[in-house]
């Protein structure tokens, strides 16, 4: 066993992948699966991208968006789950006019597509 004391530092997400203000804290202590708590800020979403194994998000504080490509976009808000199956492309992101967090668990590095844009991020509310 292990205990890790040292606070995580808060790294800005790079805008190769994230659209607006987002900052994550790695949680996971060198273990084999990824574990973060990431902040976005209001209107603020990841690209399109997919896990090799899936991922699982839980959702802290605020409001979230997601949607995998192709499917209707679902607000999803404290206290709530998202699972998301290996290799499906998909974003999620904070509602407009909202913070968000969530903890992020997934095991291998994702494959990063191209950004959500304005317009899209948009449409996705229907």
């Amino acid at each position: 066993m292990r205990v890790i004391r040292e606070q995580p530092q808060s790294v800005a997400g790079p805008p190769e992948w994230f659209t607006g203000i987002v900052w994550f804290n790695d949680l996971s202590g060198g273990g084999g699966v990824s574990l973060g708590s990431v902040h976005f800020g209001p209107g603020a979403r990841t690209a399109w991208h997919s896990h090799p194994q899936g991922q699982t998000l839980y959702v802290t504080e605020g409001v979230a968006r997601v949607q995998d490509r192709g499917g209707p976009m679902e607000e999803v808000r404290a206290g709530e789950t998202v699972v998301t199956e290996a290799g499906v492309w998909h974003w999620h992101g904070a509602a407009p006019g909202q913070f968000m967090t969530h903890l992020a668990v997934y095991e291998g590095a994702p494959e990063w597509g191209d950004l959500v844009g304005d317009e899209e991020y948009g449409s996705a509310a229907g």
